[in-house]
């Protein structure tokens, strides 16, 4: 029988303290200033692009994210990487458009047997969010031990007013519970 990880993250704003329930289920940018997180990349949209300087204090190695990136990209910027591409590979697309089971599996192949990858659901009032979610949760279910999910849709749905009015990007607080999501899903996997 094959076991799921799933990261399941609830973040208690008060105290800013983060509580994990683990059930089976655009360019480099100077080093960051706080370590404690392994080698790790994260690929995004502009809700990543939002808590860029968050996830850069939290230690993550490289912040590649982009306004109106589509999901199909992430495997040939991986590639581009080659043994450059750090251990961990966090992505979180989908937000603008269509998520595949091709892609999943072209993002697999671009990360190697090698590296563990984080996929992040999304959030996105959008009427392709729940395929795009269902397609993301599989991704994550594809590799046990290397795959692993990071539910930023049931985090949102818990604190609205981490977002801006239309639902989708970052205010600065939601910047900080979104980089604590991912830091935290990073380490627990570690």
């Amino acid at each position: 029988m094959r076991s799921v990880h799933v990261v399941a993250i609830a973040l208690l704003v008060a105290g800013g303290v983060v509580a994990s329930s683990g059930t089976a289920v655009a360019r480099a940018d100077p080093p960051p200033r706080v370590t404690g997180l392994p080698s790790t990349i994260t690929i995004g949209d502009s809700v990543m692009l939002g808590a860029r300087w968050v996830l850069r204090k939290r230690g993550v190695a490289v912040v590649d994210a982009k306004e109106s990136r589509q999901a199909y990209t992430a495997p040939g910027l991986m590639k581009r990487r080659g043994a450059r591409l750090p251990s961990n590979v966090v992505v979180h697309l989908g937000t603008n458009g269509s998520f595949s089971t091709s892609i999943c599996k072209d993002i697999m192949l671009a990360a190697g047997p090698a590296r563990r990858v984080f996929m992040v659901t999304i959030a996105v009032p959008r009427s392709w969010e729940r395929r795009n979610n269902a397609l993301i949760r599989r991704c994550a279910a594809s590799s046990p031990g290397r795959t692993f999910l990071i539910d930023w849709h049931r985090v949102a749905a818990r604190h609205p007013k981490w977002l801006y009015s239309d639902h989708v990007h970052l205010r600065p607080t939601g910047a900080k519970g979104y980089a604590r999501m991912i830091a935290h899903a990073v380490k627990s996997a570690s």
